[in-house]
């Protein structure tokens, strides 16, 4: 049986407009290259193989997803393809270095996702500052 935390958390998501299940995504993805560092540095290798490859799995996700009919898709596939690359060789030789890079990008695109749902917010005129979902 499904506890209510997790079923409140299932419906949130099955709630979510698009742009904050993308905002959802990054915040996951940190969170698992997180504790993947963690894990790395307690050298808890299966552990950080768990999470790493979860974080790989929401990169391989945003690869895929990007709709190559922009130019900013252009831009992002070869950063996504670089994260994914920095995970996978954090994780193979257990070492924080390429994973701290990753964490680095992957927060600066989430912090630039936020950026742009509250600008897209302002020019719709919805809520006080465009504030909400991000």
């Amino acid at each position: 049986m499904v506890n209510a935390a997790e079923a409140y958390r299932q419906q949130q998501i099955m709630n979510a407009p698009p742009e904050q299940l993308t905002l959802m995504l990054y915040n996951g993805c940190l969170g698992f290259i997180e504790k993947g560092i963690a894990a790395v540095e307690e050298k808890n290798f299966e552990e950080a193989n768990t999470m790493l490859q979860k974080a790989q799995r929401i990169i391989s996700e945003f690869r895929l997803t990007l709709n190559m009919d922009y130019e900013i898709s252009h831009q992002l596939l070869p950063l996504y393809t670089y994260v994914y690359e920095r995970l996978f060789e954090g994780n193979i030789r257990s070492n924080t270095e390429p994973l701290d890079v990753a964490k680095e990008i992957m927060t600066e695109l989430r912090d630039a996702w936020v950026g742009a749902m509250r600008k897209a917010r302002i020019e719709r005129g919805q809520g006080k500052g465009g504030q909400g979902y991000a």
